[in-house]
């Protein structure tokens, strides 16, 4: 069993849904990415919080045996991202953020974490994830996962990050806006055309598809009866793909489209409650079980 390497944001979510509210939860794309990758295999975590950081959530991580060294902790305010959702949750306003500790930050993977083999740069800005690739040793694989907001402001460092990794990851939006094609299909291609081998496209509750040399992949997502709290799902679901693929032999390429299944059972459990809450609660078994179930909804 291989490690995972996890870098991204450590944060504070308060978050209001029209059913409910709740203040300054764990949240960042690296808490939901590194606990998703825990079910799997042993994950080391690169991060950055401030001193309004509760201890309780510090424990967390420890609970779920993720390695801290390369947390760090600074004088200021943790990232606090505040957002307010419709009825529709496919639809959220950004009400604060707060960017604390994090502006600025300059990442400092610890000498233990170098060999890490599996590599994910969970979505952050693409400076940051530069300077974790240059402090890698030859890792075997690296995924990237980044946003809209990268694309709009720095999009020439995003596409220099883009020729160095293995897979890009992105929702359908997203790759519209990266590559000005409205077709999933041929945005993908055109997403390879920039360096990447494998490209991973988010479509939230209706799964995920992959685009490999001569390959495409369509996973269906768990069908859910109720939808609590969609942040963070996506993070799950990249999260729990590298998991599964660190914890496999034979190498990545055989296990990708498992992995990327079981990215999207881990995500629909986080979908299930607030912030890490409903996810924290999860155990292997009841992974194993939904994945078996939702094998079943799509054999044909």
């Amino acid at each position: 069993m291989s490690s995972v390497l996890v870098v991204g944001s450590t944060a504070l979510d308060s978050i209001k849904t029209p059913y409910q509210e709740n203040p300054r939860l764990l949240g960042g794309s690296a808490s939901h990415a590194a606990v998703a990758a825990g079910f799997f295999s042993p994950v080391n975590l690169v991060g950055v919080v401030g001193d309004d950081f509760p201890s309780e959530y510090v424990e967390l991580y420890k609970r779920h045996g993720i390695n801290i060294d390369g947390l760090e902790h600074k004088s200021g305010q943790t990232f606090h991202w505040s957002g307010e959702y419709e009825v529709n949750m496919n639809n959220r306003e950004t009400l604060s953020t707060i960017l604390g500790v994090i502006e600025g930050w300059q990442p400092k993977v610890p000498d233990s974490y170098k060999k890490t083999p599996y590599v994910l740069l969970a979505n952050m800005a693409p400076d940051v994830q530069h300077a974790v690739l240059d402090q890698m040793e030859n890792p075997e694989l690296v995924v990237a996962d980044t946003m809209d907001l990268w694309m709009n402001t720095t999009k020439d460092e995003l596409l220099r990050l883009i020729k160095r990794v293995d897979a890009l990851v992105v929702n359908d939006s997203e790759a519209q806006l990266l590559t000005g094609y409205d077709n999933v299909v041929v945005a993908t291609k055109k997403i390879h055309d920039l360096g990447p081998k494998y490209v991973i496209v988010k479509k939230g509750e209706h799964g995920a598809i992959l685009s490999g040399p001569n390959e495409l992949f369509i996973a269906p997502a768990y069908p859910l009866e109720k939808l609590v709290d969609p942040t963070g799902a996506g993070d799950s679901f990249v999260g729990g793909m590298m998991g599964y693929l660190a914890s496999r032999e034979g190498g990545h390429e055989k296990n990708l489209r498992k992995g990327i299944v079981y990215g999207t059972i881990v995500a629909s459990f986080c979908c299930e409650g607030f912030g890490l809450h409903r996810t924290g609660e999860v155990t292997g078994e009841m992974i194993e079980s939904r994945t078996q179930e939702l094998k079943k909804m799509s054999e044909w």
